[in-house]
């Protein structure tokens, strides 16, 4: 004979995580490529060095800050 344990009446429901950070940094992220992109378009005009500069997006951002 099988005891089964006890559960809650309301084992239908599950826990949520809260990701609300998660979230934030992902969206800092890609924003901090899309301006690099733009800047790298708009100083170079080249696509090769918009994709190069998007990779480091934040980093190119603030060099470019610096210089200009």
């Amino acid at each position: 004979m099988m005891m089964r344990r006890h559960t809650p009446e309301n084992k239908g429901t599950k826990k949520v995580k809260k990701v609300e950070n998660k979230t934030v940094v992902k969206n800092g992220i890609s924003f901090g490529a899309v301006l690099a992109i733009t800047i790298s378009w708009s100083v170079n005009h080249s696509i090769l060095w918009a994709i190069i500069h998007g990779c480091f997006s934040w980093l190119y951002v603030i060099y470019y800050a610096l210089i200009r």
